[in-house]
């Protein structure tokens, strides 16, 4: 595959870019530790922060130390610090940009998820929709799962598996064999890329969306707009990950989210699937972007397989 990536080897350096959000500098500490716990080299710029009212750094600063990673020649990986908001202020930059003759491992959620869009569509590469750098380095993934992460790009393990989706419609029980890739992403950094030069595309791919803090009426209104923009109408399917925090104000604790995802599945003619377990929510398994994958439902039972994309 052109687009795919390097399994790691210990010793491997790994470049850690902060284009969104600041750390704290504990927590950009904790990501050093984190990765020397893995035996990996990190290589964080100095002055990867600086107060800012809105991001980790100007833009001008973030997107320098984001083209030394992409340009480097001795790192295989690009793991960002955590989300936020500020990686689509980033975009012009790289456009500008040749594209790089070896692909790069690009890692992280949220935010990033305007990074995923750009390097998967505009550059054909692999990506791995993966915790941020910063909660691994306060132990907020739990072993299981770090492990799970370790032997995907260790190359231990080749292919990802998901068991827990449920069909929401009758497209999605009637759905038998779907081969596909994935792409997609936070539900509102993807909304951001509409009417851009880097709009997402899901023609002919299976679209997966999360989000945090979105109230149900939010939630429909951007699905709405991507119904509008012709998103849905080339696309295999749409997955939703882990919708958190939507619930209403007034402390009822009430979460319409699950209604909006019942009036959709009446609604689409693609079919529905909920349950992939990553988001914002504590459990954040890998999910690669931009690499072959294959859904199967089998009597209401929902198997998706996805390769990494890694190569010896």
């Amino acid at each position: 595959m052109t687009g795919s990536w390097k399994f790691l080897n210990e010793n491997d350096v790994i470049d850690v870019v902060a284009p969104g959000y600041p750390s704290k500098p504990h927590e950009v500490e904790g990501a050093r530790d984190f990765l020397l716990k893995w035996k990996l080299q990190p290589r964080i710029p100095k002055g990867i922060i600086k107060p800012h009212f809105l991001h980790a750094h100007e833009d001008e600063v973030r997107w320098s130390f984001l083209k030394a990673a992409i340009e480097s020649r001795d790192s295989q990986v690009i793991w960002c610090l955590r989300g936020g908001y500020g990686s689509n202020r980033l975009l012009p930059y790289l456009a500008k940009l040749k594209k790089p003759k070896t692909p790069k491992l690009l890692i992280g959620i949220s935010d990033i998820s305007s990074l995923h869009t750009f390097v998967t569509q505009e550059w054909g590469w692999s990506t791995l929709h993966a915790p941020l750098l910063d909660r691994l380095g306060r132990n907020l993934v739990s072993a299981k799962h770090e492990k799970e992460i370790h032997d995907v790009l260790f190359g231990k393990t080749k292919k990802i598996e998901f068991k827990k989706l449920k069909p929401l419609n009758q497209a999605a029980r009637e759905a038998k064999t779907i081969k596909s890739r994935i792409t997609g992403g936070n539900l509102t950094v993807l909304q951001s890329t509409l009417g851009t030069p880097w709009q997402i595309n899901a023609d002919k791919k299976l679209l997966f969306v999360e989000d945090i803090g979105e109230r149900g009426y939010r939630v429909d209104r951007m699905f709405e707009q991507f119904r509008q923009a012709g998103i849905f109408k080339k696309c295999q399917g749409l997955i939703l990950g882990d919708f958190f925090g939507g619930e209403e104000p007034g402390g009822t604790g009430e979460d319409k989210t699950n209604k909006v995802f019942k009036r959709w599945a009446e609604d689409l003619e693609i079919p529905l699937f909920k349950g992939l377990e990553a988001g914002h929510a504590p459990v954040q398994r890998p999910v690669p972007f931009n690499t072959s994958c294959e859904l199967t439902v089998n009597s209401g039972r929902v198997l998706l397989q996805i390769e990494t994309g890694g190569r010896p």
